[in-house]
This record gives structure tokens, C-alpha cells and sequence, in this order.
């Protein structure tokens, strides 16, 4: 959501950030309808005012035994213009509210311009990619030779884009989830959070999901949605609470399933696991005052950056050109893990900053010590993985030339002190 009152002081820098979006100007439309908005405000207030004093007139002239229909009369009308009156301010609002509610973050100074993915900018390469004596198999060839992972049972019971997974590959999927969070909570001081799978609309409207996605999630017959990201549920965890700042940072993670419709991408990732309708994530959210937000970025784009490392696992971290950032950042990383299967890295991790956005559609606010006046908090999210993908990543890294795969060494306590998948 966008502050209107820095749309008023800098309409010139609104439109310039729009256009980084690629969308046209939008100052003049919006601060002609807050202008409307202002204008009625200010009328009603003075309707208001003539209500009150004409009022105490009608006692006055009562008292003196003078005729006081006719002021009655304008009381009526005066109230008459003020019934309407909060009528079309609260029409005026919500139209205003619509507009703002649909329009993008404005995307950080550093944030390269670009018109999609293909202008991501690589500013780090870590690990190698390891050379094979063989032709290494994509994890769904791998997955479905042991029997561990089945594709046609999943569509049996739900359709495409769904998986079933037995025995130790299911085991290696929970391993990977735990470690994760043993990682989070237990080396980078994050609060483990169990947090509800399904939410309201406000909730998705505040992170942004609301109004402009909906075609991307999964709605319930009871209006509910089911979450795309733990990062409604945790960041949500803030909404209309004034914070102190003393108290911030928050860093909070889950691992939660996760449900996605997938709309838009027919015909991409079709097999394999790359693209589920359902899929576990470990996500990491932190609120922080506003002076803090960027090096939080960096900090807990680290933190995701830890697991791949622990793992071993060698991956790139993209800068999120304009036209690739979402809908609420203002800047993101990528962390885009090598699959030798597919013979190029793929995305594992998003970690953006939004800044105040969301916390402005939250009412999420925090109190400066000595200050009378509170700041909207800066919220920030990264997934730190993506359960599925590490599993892809891992079983096609750690192939070996009989199909077998070797467990890595992070991972055997979680495994029993199993070596070997297959």
C-alpha cells in the first residue's frame, strides 16, 4: 500500500517509480480523487459545524418562546447533507483504497531495470558444479526407478502437478525440513512458529496476495484461503499492533505445507517436482524498523544461503531485475541451486524486502522511544528452502552412476545414520 501523503509531497518520484513497473502515471488520477476525497471531508466538517450551532439556536429561540421551525427545518437538511455526505466519502475512500491496493511497491534504487528474468543480475557463484563419468538423470527418473516416488498414483487421487512419496525419499523430505529448522532456530535465531494453513481475506490482502492474485491460490467453500507461503500467516502475526522498538527484530520460520494453483503455467515443469499444486517450505520472515530493513535483507538472505552451503550444494544469487520483482518487494535475491539433471540452476529461494508496504496494509506500526509520532514497520521474507526443490536438488547432485544417492552428511542423523537412498 502506498502512503498518500508522499504521493502528494513527490508525484514527479510516483510516477517515475511506477514506470520502473512499466506502468503509466497514476499521480494526477490518484491525488485528483484525494483531492475529491479532502474537498468532501472538509464540507461535511463544516455541515458539521452548522448542525452543532444551529442546534443550540433551537434551544435558544424555545427558551425566548420565539417560532424555531424554520431553523428545525435546516437542521433536518443539514443532516440530510451529512447522511449523504458519509456516504459518498466512504464510496470516495474505498475507491481511492481500490486504486492504491492494485498498484505494485515502488522497487528499490538497486534494483536493476529489466524487462523479465532474462535481465536478473548474477552478482555471486558459489561451489562448483560436479563433473560426472556419466549422464546424470533428472530426480524424477531417479525417483521413479527406486519406486519411491510415484506420479500416477498422486494424479489417481488429485489430479496433476501432485506426488506421492514413499519410504526413504519421504523420510530424506522430512529430514531436509527438520534440518532446516534446527538451522533457523538453532544457529541463525529464529522463533519456530507452527502458524494456521488457512486465512482470510485480510490476511492476503495484507501481504499482497489480496485483491490481485486471486487466481493464484486456492479458496475454500467457507471463503478461506489456503496459504501459498507461511509468509501470510507469520507476517500477519504483527497486523494492527503497535510494536516497541526495543522489541524489534522479529525473526520468525515454519515449515508449512504450502498449495498453489499454478495458473499461467501451463505446459512449464510438466514433470518432476519442480512445479506442485502442494509442497512443503521452510519460510523466514523478519519485522524490523525501518533503518534496519536492508541489512536484514543481507542478513537473512545469508541465512538461506546457509542451508545450501551446509548441503553442499552449489548455487548463484541473482539481484531480481524490475520486471521479475514481485508484486510487494522492493528488492529481491534469488538463490538459484545447480540440478545436473537439467544441466542449469533453478530457483530455490526468493528473498525480498518490502519495506513498509505491507505494513501499511497490515496497520502494523512500531513506537521510537522518545517520539510521539509511530513508523509503519518494514516487513521481510525469504524461503529458507523450498522443501521440494532441495529434495530435487540434493537427489540430483548426490546421484551416482547406479541410481543409488548418497545421503549428505548433514542429513544422515536425520536419516538414522542411513548413507545411501536406493
Amino acid at each position: 500500500m502506498h502512503d498518500i501523503k508522499w504521493i502528494r509531497d513527490n508525484p514527479a518520484a510516483f510516477d517515475a517509480g511506477l514506470a520502473r513497473r512499466k506502468l503509466g502515471p497514476m499521480a494526477d488520477d490518484v491525488l485528483a480523487q484525494d483531492a475529491a476525497l479532502r474537498a468532501l471531508k472538509t464540507r461535511l466538517q463544516d455541515w458539521q459545524g452548522q448542525r452543532n450551532s444551529k442546534s443550540k439556536e433551537i434551544g435558544a429561540a424555545k427558551a425566548k418562546g420565539e417560532d424555531a421551525d424554520a431553523i428545525i427545518a435546516a437542521v433536518g437538511e443539514l443532516k440530510e447533507n451529512i447522511k449523504q455526505g458519509e456516504e459518498d466519502e466512504k464510496a470516495l475512500s474505498d475507491a481511492l483504497d481500490a486504486v492504491l491496493a492494485g498498484l505494485p511497491n515502488l522497487l528499490d534504487d538497486d534494483t536493476p531495470d529489466g524487462a523479465d528474468e532474462d535481465d536478473n543480475v548474477e552478482i555471486a557463484k558459489i561451489g562448483e558444479p560436479r563433473n560426472y563419468n556419466f549422464e546424470p538423470k533428472e530426480h524424477f527418473e531417479l525417483g521413479e526407478a527406486t519406486g519411491m516416488m510415484d506420479f500416477d498414483a498422486a494424479a489417481k487421487i488429485s489430479g496433476a502437478r501432485f506426488v506421492v512419496l514413499r519410504g526413504q525419499l519421504a523420510r530424506l523430505s522430512r529430514a531436509l525440513g527438520a534440518f532446516m529448522l534446527d538451522l533457523h532456530t538453532d544457529t541463525n535465531g529464529y522463533e519456530e512458529v507452527q502458524p494456521p494453513l488457512l486465512v482470510r481475506d485480510e490476511a492476503a490482502f495484507g501481504t499482497g496476495q489480496l485483491p490481485k492474485f486471486t487466481g493464484d491460490l486456492f479458496r475454500t467453500t467457507n471463503d478461506m484461503w489456503l496459504i501459498p507461503t507461511a509468509e501470510i500467516s507469520l507476517t500477519n502475526l504483527v497486523r494492527q499492533q503497535i510494536l516497541n522498538e526495543a522489541d524489534l527484530p522479529i525473526r520468525m520460520t515454519a515449515l508449512t505445507p504450502c498449495f498453489r494453483s499454478e495458473a499461467g503455467s501451463a505446459g512449464k515443469d510438466t514433470r518432476g517436482m519442480i512445479r506442485q499444486h502442494q509442497f512443503d517450505k521452510v519460510e523466514l520472515v523478519s519485522i524490523t524498523a525501518e533503518e534496519e530493513s536492508d541489512a536484514e535483507l543481507e542478513r537473512l538472505r545469508g541465512c538461506a544461503e546457509a542451508v545450501l552451503k551446509a548441503l553442499e550444494l552449489p548455487y548463484r544469487v541473482m539481484v531480481l531485475a524490475s520486471g521479475d520483482t514481485g508484486f510487494s518487494a522492493r528488492k529481491t535475491y534469488d538463490l538459484e541451486v545447480w540440478l545436473p539433471g537439467q544441466g542449469r540452476y533453478r530457483e530455490i529461494s526468493s528473498c525480498s524486502n518490502t519495506g513498509p508496504f505491507q505494513a501499511r496494509r497490515m496497520g502494523a506500526r512500531y513506537r521510537v522511544e522518545g517520539e510521539k509520532q509511530t513508523k509503519h514497520v518494514h516487513t521481510l521474507n525469504g524461503s529458507g528452502l523450498a522443501v521440494g526443490r532441495a529434495l530435487i536438488a540434493v537427489m540430483e547432485n548426490y546421484q551416482q552412476e547406479d541410481g543409488t544417492i548418497a545421503v549428505p552428511k548433514v542429513l544422515q542423523p536425520y536419516m538414522g545414520g542411513l548413507e545411501v537412498i536406493g
